[in-house]
Formats: structure tokens, C-alpha cells, sequence
């Protein structure tokens, strides 16, 4: 008999579900006091875990640094043998454990406590060592492990990694980190060079193929396609002629399309935008009109042509 994977697989989505909505019934105030540390430290926050524990971590830090909360990973067995130099008295310090016994993360206590930093725990034990020791307790304790076994961490994980996406959003709602934040810090992104980029970067503006309204149809074929837009612009931007355009007259009147004029041909209400836009902004218009190209404005002259496709490239 063979086995049916997708149930074993919609099994774990259940349980690790479950071990999320969980997480809700254990929010406390130590909750709020975390993200408040966090706002009023002049420090970063070092995010600490062995293990697994650890693997999450560097997650967390990495969203953590991307949505403007200064943060760094240290390992704990590299900490105890010299890396605590790194950690000021200004850090908070956020350590993972899952039991709150981690022998290489117990053994940092003194040196932080020493130190004056804040200790935010995150362990499935509110009675643990790390737990008791640390000045705020997040809780991620799951009913159970996706694991048949109950010993590879599996829900525990999940649970981790989404107690800091809840910290880290908690903090970009009090910062109030907007999308040009997040772009700041993505600037080799997609995202981050939609908002970043102007129009004027990335707009065609060379031999743009432009057209008289009196134009033939032969000349604005020709015209079209030396341009390579798939458009054409008809007296420097009164009107525009898509591809689309010309199949549309070409179907509507096959006896008379060839003696019409780029006039009969154009539409009269082309969208611009300035090349001062960012990319983003263009792309929302397009998105808005269904449209694949703008017209770029600049001084109240038509200086270029941006399309859908120069938004991804």
C-alpha cells in the first residue's frame, strides 16, 4: 500500500496551525514590555539560540535589521569565548531556548546581568532558568511537535519564528516604518528600486517614435516599428497609437484603414507622468488604467516613454 504524503503533510500544516493560534492564549504584558525595551534602548538588540533555536534566530535578526531595529546574531558558544565583547550595556539581549535550560545560553546570565543589559527570554517553559532569570518572558510553548516523535522541533520552531515576526511588526507599527523605510535598506531589491528609482532612469528617451497627425498608416506602421515600443507618438504627445490600436481600425474598416491618418488612428487622452516619479508611482498608474506605457513628462514636454516591462527588468 502506498503511502498518501499529502495527508502526512496536511497533518503537520494542522498541528503547526494550531501551535500559532495557541501562541495567542500566552501574550502577557511581558509582551508590551519587550517591544518597549526595544523602542527606548540606544543600543541593538543581539539575538542569541543554539541549535535550532538558533537557525530561527538569524531569521528573526534578519527581519529584525531589515525593518529598521538594529540587531545582530551572536552564537553562544562563540559568545563565551570572546564575542561578548560585542554586547554593550545598551543591547537587549533576546535569548531562544525552547526548554529556558540551554547549558551555552545559561551560562551568559552573569555576564549580562553584569553587564546592565535587558534580557528578553523566549523559551516553552515560563518556569525555566532563563525564563526566571530574564527581565521579560515571551512564551512559545505549542501543544504538541509536528514531529510523530515529539523530538525533532517542528511547531516549536514555527512558534519562535513567528513570536519575533510579531515583535518585529509590533515595532514597525510604533516607528510607524513606511515602504520607502523598508526600500531604504533594500535598495538592490525589487521592491526597494520600485521606490527608490525615478522615471527619468529608466524612461526610453532616444528616438522616440514620433508622428504628425497628418501621417499615413505606412508611415505610422514604419515609425512604430523602428521604434520598438509598440507605440507611436502623435504630435508630440496631443495623442498616442498602440499596436493594439492599429488591429482594432485594421478589424473595424479593412477597406479603409490604409487611407487613414495617424489622426483618425490616435487616442486623444494618453497618460503621463513626470520623470521625477518614482517607479512605483508608474507602475500603480499602469496598474490602475490597464495599461502597459506612460509618456513621460518633463516642463510640459514629452521627453520619454516608460513601460511595464522596464519596471522588472
Amino acid at each position: 500500500m502506498s503511502t498518501d504524503y499529502q495527508t502526512i503533510a496536511k497533518r503537520v500544516f494542522d498541528i503547526e496551525a494550531q501551535a500559532i493560534q495557541h501562541l495567542k492564549t500566552l501574550l502577557d504584558e511581558d509582551f508590551n514590555g519587550s517591544v518597549e525595551a526595544i523602542l527606548k534602548t540606544q543600543g541593538r538588540v543581539v539575538i542569541c539560540g543554539m541549535g535550532k533555536s538558533g537557525l530561527i534566530g538569524k531569521k528573526i535578526m534578519a527581519t529584525f535589521a531589515s525593518t529598521g531595529t538594529p540587531c545582530f546574531f551572536m552564537h553562544p558558544g562563540e559568545a563565551f569565548h570572546g564575542d561578548l565583547g560585542m554586547v554593550a550595556p545598551d543591547d537587549v539581549f533576546l535569548a531562544l531556548s525552547n526548554s529556558g535550560e540551554t547549558e551555552e545560553v545559561i551560562r551568559l546570565l552573569p555576564f549580562l546581568k553584569d553587564n546592565g543589559n535587558v534580557v528578553i527570554s523566549m523559551t516553552g517553559r515560563p518556569q525555566s532558568t532563563l525564563a526566571k532569570n530574564a527581565d521579560f518572558h515571551l512564551n512559545i510553548a505549542v501543544p504538541q511537535e509536528a514531529c510523530p516523535h515529539q523530538l525533532a522541533p517542528t511547531s516549536s520552531t514555527t512558534a519562535t519564528l513567528v513570536m519575533g515576526d510579531a515583535l518585529a511588526v509590533a515595532l514597525m507599527e510604533a516607528r510607524d516604518f513606511q515602504p520607502h523605510d523598508f526600500a531604504r535598506f533594500h535598495p538592490g531589491g525589487s521592491l526597494g528600486r520600485k521606490l527608490l528609482v525615478r522615471v527619468k532612469h529608466e524612461m526610453t528617451s532616444s528616438n522616440l517614435p514620433m508622428v504628425k497627425a497628418d501621417a499615413s498608416v505606412s508611415e505610422v506602421i514604419h515609425t512604430m516599428n523602428e521604434g520598438r515600443l509598440g507605440l507611436c507618438i502623435v504630435d508630440a504627445g496631443r495623442g498616442i497609437i498602440t499596436d493594439g490600436d492599429l488591429r482594432r481600425h485594421m478589424e473595424q474598416d479593412t477597406q479603409g484603414f490604409m487611407n487613414k491618418t495617424a489622426a483618425d488612428l490616435m487616442g486623444t487622452t494618453p497618460k503621463t507622468i513626470s520623470s521625477e516619479a518614482r517607479l512605483n508611482e508608474a507602475e500603480e498608474l499602469m496598474n490602475q488604467h490597464k495599461i502597459t506605457s506612460l509618456l513621460v513628462e518633463e516642463a510640459g514636454k514629452i521627453v520619454g516613454v516608460i513601460q511595464i516591462y522596464d519596471l522588472n527588468r
